[in-house]
């Protein structure tokens, strides 16, 4: 399997916003989730978002009301958008795709939010 392309990336000051969008080349039909998890230095890769086939979202509690997942099928395409940005978000963010036969991971993206 192709890793999905991510981009969106980038320094950002606090409160400010970032789009996130990770393009992959598995057909629609074939994908379970897609979503990011993210990882800050010396710690675990932690859930940020998921979306299903189905349109159902799983966040992370520390993301709700700030961050939204969203898809565009016809560009097979997920985006994450991120508002009210804290540093505590700062992290490399990773794409992830599963299709049931695999888990596909993109090679992440770094967010910064300081000022």
């Amino acid at each position: 399997q192709e890793q999905p392309m991510e981009s969106g990336g980038g320094l950002v000051q606090p409160g400010g916003s970032l789009r996130l969008s990770c393009a992959t080349s598995e057909t629609i039909s074939s994908i379970y989730t897609m979503g990011w998890y993210r990882q800050a230095p010396g710690q675990r890769r932690e859930l940020v978002a998921t979306l299903t086939n189905g349109g159902v979202t799983v966040y992370s509690n520390s993301v709700k009301g700030r961050f939204t997942i969203s898809r565009d099928n016809a560009k097979r395409t997920v985006y994450l958008q991120m508002n009210s940005l804290k540093p505590e978000d700062t992290a490399v963010y990773y794409c992830n795709v599963n299709t049931g036969r695999a888990i596909i991971w993109g090679q992440g993206t770094q967010v910064t939010v300081s000022s």
